[in-house]
């Protein structure tokens, strides 16, 4: 099996924020998929939550600015890796995750280990 990074893209439209109340059935949802996929053996690491705002870009020429862009509306708030034998079966674990009901998306990304030839 090889390792995927599950990227969570939230939205930052006010209108897909959600309450309170929702917030927590989120969080119960969240961890009802995040203990589904231990239950498979394929969690490698439950990553953590990204800060949409304490963030910054460092570029060539020792250029540092605030970032990403504060112009997007969708922005990068976690991350999970999985193991999964196919990038097919690692997007099928990526569709179960509650961000959709929110407007986010995930991205799924192959890990690249050192002797990984693809």
């Amino acid at each position: 099996m090889k390792d995927f990074v599950l990227i969570f893209r939230s939205n930052d439209d006010p209108a897909q924020r959600p309450s309170p109340e929702q917030m927590q059935q989120a969080f119960a949802k969240w961890m009802d998929w995040m203990a589904g996929i231990a239950a498979q053996n394929k969690m490698v690491d439950r990553g953590n939550r990204l800060s949409p705002a304490n963030v910054k870009v460092v570029a060539p020429g020792n250029v540092v600015t605030d970032g990403p862009y504060t112009e997007i509306k969708e922005f990068i708030s976690g991350y999970t890796i999985i193991k999964s034998h196919t990038i097919d079966e690692a997007v099928e674990i990526a569709k179960g995750c509650p961000i959709f009901e929110f407007g986010g998306r995930v991205e799924v990304r192959a890990v690249i280990a050192p002797d990984d030839n693809d």
